[in-house]
């Protein structure tokens, strides 16, 4: 038996967890964070890190914190990339006023003060081809490596043992002068000005690398609106705001000049593990935002009118509530010989997998799936999924698949079916155990095998599982982004990680790809969904929806699917 959340004591628990954790005094934004391990935006692929790194460090474009739908805009340009008639090549207008902040790596002044220099085009040019040096090794290389015209060849080269040379030419890269390049593609792309938005293309300056070497990661030497002032590696992250910043003079995140909007000159990252002692944390008012509500304590936040409770709202709190771009799914290896050939039983497994009971095991807490493109995405195909849940349809698509009642016919016992999970947390097995007990109605044994996540990642790239629980979270608002991973081309250990063929699919992913407008490009997109929802290489489980807590004293937060580096938007209360 569980005991709610609520009634536990947490005297011990708090007095070895919170000893670091004072009440917040003046502008100091706290919240509770994962560890991470570099400052890097090169290789920052978790979410927590690329907050982290987008802090200091900004990406040439922004993905705008109020519009919704999303749309682009400039960051550290002087507009949107200009798209060129021969619609692969863009150029890019540098704001001259953009400066990486003071540090020794680019030398002192004569007071013995470190000092910084302007961002110009070069800096661009050696971030992403730092993207495609095979000795660094990036998971965002694939932003470049087969985007940006000659950046293969780059690549090639940077496989030597020798020293990558950074002077070498990519054709794809030009600077026409300081504050200005030219980014040539290896065919149109409709999506690759998404990609400088992202954060692994956050411009980084070649003198930290060079001065700071392997040691890079540790440090942060950016444009933006705050520096790292403080790092205890597993235990937290300060950063204070810098006042030069250019965007607190201008843009979207600019201060009116009367002083009604004040900022927060630090913003402090606590890695706190224990869910119970986030929760606590936040109530005892040493936490500004809670960023995930567990489910054991969605009674405590939310009424039974599913309103914030009276409790909560007389402290102040504020919650917020907005769909998201993460999908999750039940990934089936379509080589496996058992699934792989049977489609009749891959919908099968759709139309028995409960998804009333499985939203109300997440408090409602999301939307059920109904193919791979989250709600709010162009081209998404609104039609009912005909594989949804439906006991009788399953029993009757078994029949089809030769496992009436759920019996194998080759050992006359049940079906046994294997599913790989990454994580063994008490909601993920229990999560699981509701899986089974689903597929247990139309006579099926569902097998779950707990890995940790390496091993997990592993098993999946080398095409070792038979079905895996994982999921999706888009790294920009375009259907191509979702619908890629189930592209031909990107067989595991790439993103098709369920190792997807249809060359009707292929087919109609290309028309969509190199489509000249987004209105045929969207029904391309859509023709393609319709092709996925009758072949079911996943088992699709919902599309998440997110719900934080913010304190009293934060205001101007906006829920995003990006929100790195948000704190710049966020304004401190003053009493």
């Amino acid at each position: 038996m569980r005991i709610p959340l609520r009634f536990i004591s947490y005297t011990g628990l708090l007095s070895a967890a919170l000893w670091t954790l004072a009440a917040p005094t003046g502008n100091v934004f706290r919240r509770s964070m994962e560890r991470v391990a570099s400052m890097d935006p090169a290789i920052s692929s978790s979410l927590y890190a690329a907050r982290a790194a987008q802090l200091v460090y900004e990406p040439v474009l922004d993905i705008d914190y109020y519009a919704r739908p999303y749309k682009l805009v400039p960051r550290l340009t002087l507009g949107l990339p200009e798209l060129q008639p021969d619609k692969k090549s863009y150029i890019i207008r540098l704001d001259p006023e953009v400066r990486f902040q003071p540090d020794p790596c680019f030398g002192k002044d004569e007071q013995g003060n470190p000092i910084g220099r302007p961002m110009v085009a070069t800096d661009l040019i050696f971030t992403l081809k730092r993207l495609g040096d095979a000795k660094l090794a990036s998971p965002g290389s694939w932003v470049v490596e087969n985007s940006i015209e000659g950046m293969k060849r780059f690549q090639e080269h940077s496989k030597s043992s020798a020293p990558t040379d950074y002077d070498l030419p990519v054709s794809g890269l030009t600077a026409i002068d300081d504050h200005t390049l030219k980014i040539t593609l290896t065919r149109p792309m409709h999506q690759f000005i998404w990609f400088l938005a992202m954060g692994y293309t956050a411009v980084v300056p070649p003198e930290a690398i060079r001065f700071y070497g392997d040691d890079f990661g540790s440090h942060a030497v950016g444009t933006g609106p705050y520096r790292l002032a403080e790092w205890r590696r597993n235990h937290q992250m300060m950063f204070t705001r810098d006042t030069s910043w250019i965007g607190w003079k201008r843009g979207p995140a600019a201060l009116p000049a009367d002083g009604s909007q004040i900022p927060f000159d630090t913003v402090i990252y606590n890695v706190i593990d224990d869910v119970s002692t986030q929760w606590l944390c936040f109530l005892d008012g040493e936490m500004d935002f809670l960023g995930e509500i567990s489910r054991d304590n969605w009674d405590v936040v939310v009424d039974n009118e599913g309103q914030l409770s009276e409790q909560l709202k007389d402290k102040g709190t504020t919650l917020y509530s907005s769909p998201t771009l993460e999908v999750a799914y039940v990934g089936i290896n379509m080589e496996d010989p058992v699934l792989g050939p049977n489609k009749y039983l891959r919908q099968a497994l759709n139309c028995a997998f409960d998804q009333a009971v499985w939203s109300r095991f997440f408090n409602n807490r999301v939307i059920p799936c109904d193919g791979p493109v989250p709600h709010g995405i162009g081209g998404r195909l609104e039609t009912p999924f005909p594989y949804a849940s439906n006991l009788e349809k399953a029993k009757e698509l078994l029949v089809k698949a030769g496992y009436p009642d759920g019996i194998d016919p080759k050992t006359g016992r049940r079906l046994e079916l294997t599913m790989d999970m990454g994580r063994t947390s008490q909601d993920i097995r229990e999560s699981a155990e509701l899986m089974a007990a689903f597929y247990a109605r139309v006579g099926i044994a569902l097998k779950p095998q707990y890995h940790n996540w390496p091993t997990f990642l592993r098993r999946v790239a080398q095409r070792q599982s038979q079905m895996f629980r994982v999921g999706w979270i888009g790294d920009y608002p375009d259907a191509e982004n979702f619908l890629q991973l189930f592209y031909g081309k990107n067989l595991s250990p790439g993103p098709n990680r369920s190792n997807y063929l249809n060359p009707e699919f292929d087919r109609l992913y290309e028309a969509a790809c190199n489509a000249a407008d987004e209105e045929t490009r969207n029904e391309y997109w859509r023709q393609a969904q319709a092709v996925l929802r009758e072949d079911c290489p996943w088992i699709f489980l919902h599309f998440r929806k997110a719900y934080s807590l913010c304190g009293p004293r934060v205001l101007n937060y906006i829920p995003s699917d990006f929100p790195y580096g948000s704190e710049r938007f966020l304004r401190c209360k003053v009493k």
